[in-house]
């Protein structure tokens, strides 16, 4: 009989492209949703219940690992699985277990196509792609019919989620709503992480070139 964690690897192997799939979906439906409020209220309907499906398909998903990993749910299961439990709660952040997505592609390879940088560098972008957009969508929805807002266009949202993510704030379009600057606090903290992230891979990546050329001593 295999051991839970074999059953947990295949079950991996074959839901995570699925799944992936769905999370797209998901996104997809939503920024419909968003996007063309004038659609008829059948058509947003469908919208939801797209998304709806969509999230009951992670939770069946998260509720089968936990069943597989053979463990109780609590606070340590949440802290060892810390991204599956936020995608569950923010299904618009699904998109970013596409690293889990690399992982399974590249189980049946003996090195990964880009190097620990290139994945660390392509992995940053991606998120940076799919949190902007995702937090452009979500600032949107709750700023443009609010009094006083000064994001009123997704052209609008889209400027102020790049201003956010790469920490310049200009201050000339921010978010009124409580629940808009949740979102925005979210966005500097993810703009930060992304920006540590991304530059301490590329100084790395330069001092060993540099240490290669005998420009400097090889690190330890």
């Amino acid at each position: 009989m295999d051991d839970d964690g074999g059953r947990l690897t295949r079950w991996e192997n074959r839901s995570e492209i699925p799944l992936f799939l769905m999370s797209l979906l998901y996104l997809g439906a939503y920024a419909a949703h968003v996007l063309t409020p004038g659609l008829p209220s059948a058509w947003h309907a469908v919208l939801l219940g797209l998304m709806g499906f969509a999230w009951a398909v992670f939770l069946v998903d998260y509720l089968h690992r936990l069943r597989l990993a053979g463990r109780r749910f609590g606070p340590r299961y949440v802290r060892d699985h810390l991204l599956d439990t936020v995608v569950l709660l923010l299904p618009l952040l699904r998109p970013l277990r596409v690293v889990h997505l690399y992982e399974v592609l590249q189980r049946r390879r003996e090195e990964p196509r880009l190097s620990l940088y290139g994945r660390v560098i392509a992995y940053a972008g991606m998120t940076a792609v799919l949190i902007g957009f995702s937090g452009a969508l979500a600032v949107y929805q709750q700023e443009r019919y609010a009094p006083g807002a000064t994001i009123r266009t997704f052209g609008d949202a889209t400027w102020w989620t790049c201003e956010t993510l790469t920490t310049v704030g200009y201050g000339d379009v921010t978010p009124v709503t409580p629940l808009g600057r949740v979102i925005a606090a979210f966005l500097m903290v993810m703009g930060l992480a992304l920006l540590g992230a991304v530059t301490g891979s590329f100084s790395s990546w330069l001092y060993q070139v540099f240490a290669r050329e005998g420009e400097l001593p090889p690190g330890r």
